[in-house]
C-alpha cells in the first residue's frame, strides 16, 4: 500500500518526546517510549509488553523510501489503479452491503462510492491488508527521524488499542506505514473513529466489512465531510479560460465558474452556492474537474494529490460517471527532470518541499508563478519547454 500519511496526533505534551528522540540507539528509544507511555497514563504492564519484543524493520524503511508510484501523472495513475474488475467488484460489494452504505448515507451523508474507493485502493476490497507487523512498523517509523512527529502517537494510541484489548504488538499486521483493516486506519484514527458495525461488541476492521466501512465513514465525517454534499465532476472549459485561475488556491461559487463558461460535461453543475476550484491534473489540454468542499477532505486521508484525485473520481464512477477525457495534454518530465525542474525552482526561493521527483502541492504552485513570470500559460503543469526556460 502505497501512500503518504497525515497521522493525527494524541495530547501529548510536547516536552515528552525528548524522552524518546529518533535515531540512536533503538533499544534506548524503546526505554524512553516505554517511559514516555507510562508518564501519559498508560499501564506499566501494557507499556512493557509493547516494547518488550520489538524490531527494526528494514522494509518499511524501504517501502517509505520508494513511493515512486506517485511520480506517475494522473492519466497513468488513474488507469493503473481503476479496472474493470475493480469497477465491477465495486458493485458487486455495494449490493453486498446495500444495508450498511445505507446506514452511512443516512448517518454521515456519503455516497456509497466515496467508501468504495478507499476500499477498493487500499486494500482491494480487503483481499490483502499487509502484513507488517504494526506494532514494529510504527516502533520503526517513530525511531527514523524522517517523520517521528508523525508516527510516535500512533505508537500510544496502539499502546491505548492494547488496553481495549483490540490490538496485539506479537500478531496485529497491516500495511507498512502502520495502518490497520480494510481501509487502512491508523491507531489514533481507530480509537476516535471505530464503529462496531455489526454489533458484536467488538471493532474488527480486518474482518467485519460493517466495521471498517463505517469506521471510515466516521473519521470522514469527523475529519469535515459535509452531509449530502458532492466532491468532484468533470467539466469542460471555455478556450476563454484563465488558465492561472485553476488550482485549489483559487475558489469561486460554482455560479460564479458557470459565468466564466465552466459546464459539466455529463448532467448539471451542483449548488450554485457551493465553493469549489478547477483542477487540471496535467494541464490546460488534459482532463478538467470541479472540486467542492468535500474534495479536501480527502488530504486528511492521503496527502498525494494524484492519489486523491484519483481515488475521488473512482468514486464518481462507482456513482455512475463516465469515463474522462484525457483530452491531449503536453507530455510531463520524467522522475529526473523532476528532480531537476524542483533543484531550479529551489534555487530560485520556491518552497517545493523535498526534492522527490513527484508533483506536489508546493511544486504545482511554483511551476505556476514559473509560468506566469515567463508569459506561458500558467496551467500548474511543468513541462520540458518550462524546464528548458530555466
Amino acid at each position: 500500500m502505497l501512500k503518504t500519511l497525515l497521522a493525527l496526533s494524541l495530547s501529548i505534551p510536547a516536552a515528552s518526546f525528548a524522552q524518546a528522540p529518533c535515531g540512536g540507539s533503538f533499544d534506548q528509544f524503546l526505554r524512553g517510549v516505554q517511559a514516555e507511555a507510562v508518564a501519559i497514563g498508560i499501564e506499566p504492564a501494557t507499556a512493557k509488553a509493547f516494547v518488550t519484543g520489538r524490531q527494526q524493520d528494514s522494509a518499511v524503511l524501504n517501502a517509505d523510501r520508494k513511493q515512486g508510484i506517485f511520480q506517475d501523472p494522473f492519466i497513468t495513475f488513474s488507469r493503473k489503479l481503476i479496472s474493470q474488475n475493480r469497477l465491477d467488484r465495486g458493485r458487486q460489494m455495494q449490493q453486498k452491503h446495500a444495508a450498511v452504505f445505507d446506514q452511512i448515507e443516512r448517518d454521515y451523508g456519503i455516497a456509497p462510492g466515496v467508501l468504495l474507493a478507499f476500499w477498493a485502493f487500499e486494500t482491494d476490497y480487503g483481499s490483502f491488508q499487509g502484513n507488517f507487523n504494526t506494532a514494529n512498523a510504527l516502533a520503526t517509523l517513530s525511531h527514523d527521524c524522517r517523520r517521528p512527529e508523525l508516527f510516535r502517537p500512533q505508537l500510544f494510541a496502539a499502546m491505548r488499542l492494547m488496553e481495549q484489548g483490540d490490538f496485539d504488538p506479537n500478531t496485529t499486521t497491516g500495511a507498512w506505514a502502520g495502518e490497520i483493516g480494510m481501509v487502512q486506519m491508523l491507531p489514533q484514527d481507530i480509537l476516535e473513529n471505530g464503529v462496531d458495525g455489526d454489533g458484536d461488541g467488538k471493532v474488527s476492521l480486518k474482518t467485519s466489512p460493517a466495521d471498517a466501512l463505517l469506521s471510515g465513514a466516521k473519521m470522514l465525517s469527523h475529519l469535515g465531510w459535509r452531509y449530502g454534499e458532492p466532491w468532484l465532476q468533470e467539466v469542460v472549459l471555455p478556450t476563454t479560460f484563465n488558465w492561472a485561475d485553476a488550482g485549489l488556491q483559487t475558489t469561486n461559487t460554482v455560479a460564479d465558474w458557470e459565468r466564466l463558461g465552466v459546464s459539466a460535461r455529463q448532467g448539471q453543475l451542483d449548488d450554485g452556492r457551493l465553493e469549489a476550484s478547477i483542477l487540471l491534473p496535467q494541464g490546460k489540454d488534459g482532463p478538467a474537474f470541479i472540486a467542492y468542499p468535500n474534495f479536501r477532505v480527502y488530504f486528511e486521508w492521503n496527502q498525494s494529490f494524484t492519489y486523491v484525485l484519483t481515488a475521488a473520481y473512482f468514486g464518481t464512477r462507482l456513482e455512475g460517471a463516465s469515463v474522462y477525457d484525457p483530452g491531449n495534454p503536453v507530455p510531463g518530465l520524467n522522475g529526473t527532470q523532476m528532480k531537476s525542474l524542483q533543484q531550479k525552482l529551489a534555487a530560485r526561493g520556491y518552497d517545493v518541499g523535498e526534492i522527490d521527483g513527484i508533483l506536489g502541492a508546493g511544486t504545482r504552485a511554483a511551476v505556476r508563478q514559473m509560468q506566469m513570470e515567463l508569459g506561458l500559460p500558467a496551467d500548474s503543469w511543468p513541462t520540458a519547454e518550462l524546464l528548458g526556460k530555466l
